[in-house]
């Protein structure tokens, strides 16, 4: 049993990843009450969703359009250093945010571009940040230092929403983002300790030639390219978050209390695979344990848009988010194991951006064919293509089916 449990052994073995970790889970909170934070001062100074819907779109185009060079920048220089000038940099907007949420008045223009300006720092430090694990742990730890991560982040879903609308209710969208820059902080002086990670081998072209050597690797390498178009067909084909408050009013009586649980079944799936991560992060290939969780994903939300009793629906929304945490710890083991050091930055701003980009394609195709024909024929249909394309890539791609562990490859016969 205790096998099954999320496998502690990097925060034990690694001082540096564990105040690293400490940090990443302080930032996260305050990052998710930003997010509420923002939502509610546009949506009160406006009335709009076209100006909520704006804010994901701050926060989405700094990371497409500067991402890969980012991570160009990144691979050649020193991480460590280009995490912390990130982080400082976030911390630096969220003071500035909190200076205009005090003030009142501002056009929202301004919390905007601060907010894009966020996300421009965003796209700095987030492929700096994935290079780190390999730098921190052992080869064959890689795994569970990913899933450690996927807590934080999860655990900072859960809470940070909720703890945002209390500092919200007690001091205002002002000191909302107040503690969200000092939560920044924590993470600085995490990963202040960190040892110099300059990139092994030959430094990134600087400019564009960087970033096409990236690109070049990506197509080049099948397993890598395999475990980014398995990310892909998940987010883009059957992204179910649009199609939500559809299904609600066709098949749970438009019932408030039905939505909020939605996606809540979810991040609680997730959040139970997490804690039960050693079953997944201790296997020999995760390239088959991200296959199996691809596919897994993909029939969950067919069965959902399927159901017409919510309990079983809340159900099937549960299994679709512990399968995305398998995916996802399994494909980041996949890219950190498989990606030279030299380019682990480019790869990293890859991933960023397609987890940024996909669920917006993604929830935009769900609504688009829902509203051609019915949030279920969205769900059942995006299911199925998801699946089907996973399954193809799993058949086209032996190397990704092949894959070991470090640590847990077969001896060869002599």
């Amino acid at each position: 049993m205790r096998r099954a449990l999320v496998d502690l052994t990097p925060l034990r073995i690694s001082p540096a990843f564990r105040r690293l970790w400490i940090g990443r889970v302080v930032s996260s909170l305050g990052g998710q009450m930003t997010v509420v934070a923002v939502m509610f001062q546009v949506w009160r100074e406006t009335g709009s969703t076209v100006w909520t819907g704006a804010v994901g779109l701050a926060q989405a185009l700094p990371v497409i359009a500067f991402g890969l060079f980012a991570g160009a920048l990144v691979d050649r220089s020193d991480r460590r250093r280009v995490y912390l000038v990130a982080t400082a940099g976030q911390a630096l907007c969220s003071v500035a945010l909190a200076v205009q949420g005090f003030l009142g008045q501002v056009p929202v223009a301004v919390v905007l571009a601060l907010v894009a300006a966020q996300s421009g720092f965003v796209a700095m430090g987030g492929p700096a940040f994935r290079s780190f694990i390999p730098h921190l742990l052992p080869r064959e730890n890689v795994a569970a230092g990913l899933a450690l991560n996927g807590i934080a982040f999860q655990a900072a879903m859960l809470v940070g929403p909720a703890l945002g609308g209390l500092v919200l209710g007690w001091w205002g969208v002002g000191g909302c983002y107040l503690v969200d820059a000092v939560t920044f902080v924590v993470a600085f002086a995490g990963a202040l300790g960190l040892p110099p990670m300059r990139p092994e081998g030959e430094p990134a072209r600087p400019g564009l030639g960087g970033v096409l050597d990236g690109l070049a690797f990506l197509v080049r390498d099948p397993v890598v390219r395999a475990a980014l178009l398995t990310d892909l067909a998940l987010t883009t084909l059957s992204m179910p978050i649009s199609l939500f408050p559809l299904v609600n009013a066709e098949r749970f009586g438009d019932d408030p209390r039905t939505l909020g649980l939605f996606l809540t079944a979810i991040a609680v799936g997730g959040v139970l695979a997490s804690l039960m991560s050693g079953t997944f992060t201790r296997l020999s290939r995760p390239g088959l344990a991200m296959l199996g969780g691809a596919v897994v994903w993909g029939a969950a939300l067919a069965l959902f848009g399927l159901s017409a009793n919510p309990w079983a629906g809340l159900a099937f929304l549960a299994v679709a988010g512990a399968a995305d945490t398998v995916t996802v710890v399994s494909r980041g083991t996949l890219v950190q194991l498989h990606t030279p050091n030299a380019l682990l930055g480019r790869v990293g701003a890859a991933e960023q951006i397609v987890g940024r980009a996909g669920p917006d394609v993604g929830n935009m195709r769900g609504g688009l064919v829902a509203d051609a024909t019915s949030g279920t024929v969205a769900l059942v249909s995006g299911g199925v293509m998801c699946v089907a394309v996973v399954v193809a890539l799993g058949l086209t791609t032996p190397a990704l089916r092949r894959s070991w562990r470090p640590g847990d490859q077969p001896t060869p016969v002599t």
